[in-house]
Parts: C-alpha cells; sequence; structure tokens
C-alpha cells in the first residue's frame, strides 16, 4: 500500500514530533511516499527545490497513493489543498486531529467524504490506526 502523508510544513512545524511518530505508525502498514516530512532539517521555509517543483512531485505521488493520511492539527494551506485534489481524484482520506490543541475546520470535521480520527496521545492514534487499516 502506498500511503500519502500531508501535513504542515511552511505553515508551522509545531508538531513535528508527532509527524515522526506517525510516520513511523504508517509504515507498518505500507510505504510513506512523504517520509521527508518529519526530517528535523526541514523547516517552515520548505525545502530548497522550487516550489513548481514540489507542486508537481507530491501531486504525482497523490496520484500514486491508495490513501492519504493528512495531519490537520497545524493549519496549512497546502494540506488543505492535498485533502481537497485528493477528495477529487476520488482517494480514501483519514485526518488527523490532536485534541485539546485548538478548533478543527468545520470544512474538514463537516466533510462526511472524511474519515477523521480525534487522538490525544500518539499510543491512542495508533490503536485507531492499526482499526482503520485492518
Amino acid at each position: 500500500m502506498k500511503i500519502y502523508f500531508a501535513a504542515s510544513i511552511r505553515g508551522g512545524r509545531d508538531y513535528v514530533r508527532d509527524y515522526k511518530a506517525i510516520i513511523s505508525k504508517l509504515s507498518i502498514y505500507g510505504k510513506v511516499l512523504t517520509e521527508h516530512i518529519a526530517y528535523d532539517k526541514l523547516d517552515d521555509r520548505g525545502e530548497n527545490i522550487s516550489d513548481t517543483a514540489i507542486f508537481e512531485r507530491d501531486t504525482g505521488w497523490l496520484r500514486e497513493s491508495d490513501i492519504i493520511v493528512a495531519e490537520v492539527t497545524q493549519p496549512s494551506l497546502g494540506v488543505g489543498y492535498e485533502i481537497a485534489l485528493g477528495e477529487s481524484l476520488g482517494k480514501r482520506i483519514i485526518c488527523l486531529f490532536k485534541q485539546k490543541s485548538g478548533n478543527l475546520s468545520a470544512m474538514i470535521k463537516g466533510n462526511r467524504k472524511l474519515e477523521v480520527l480525534e487522538y490525544t496521545s500518539i499510543n491512542e492514534l495508533s490503536a485507531k490506526l492499526k482499526q482503520v487499516f485492518q
């Protein structure tokens, strides 16, 4: 299974530790195409390649993926775009939201085509991901 993991880069890196743990958990179930999101050297300026190259690479990975898992706790225009593109492509989309971190966008929470998993810890999320991928 090819998994597209979406999470904030330029929108902020407050949850990068969670991204690392989530990618590790997702790797049990398939190939995570976007492991670079958890790299320590990656900051909110993004990658050292052109915006066009990022767009073409990432939309290619989105099309290639079997499922999209989006961490939506840190608001991000890019993640919102990836979710919308995935929806238009008919992909299954799982949105992860860390409870007590703020309010989840109504555009995510109210969209019945998206599966929202709220969590308080990585251990709790791990159990929920296991249910998703079984």
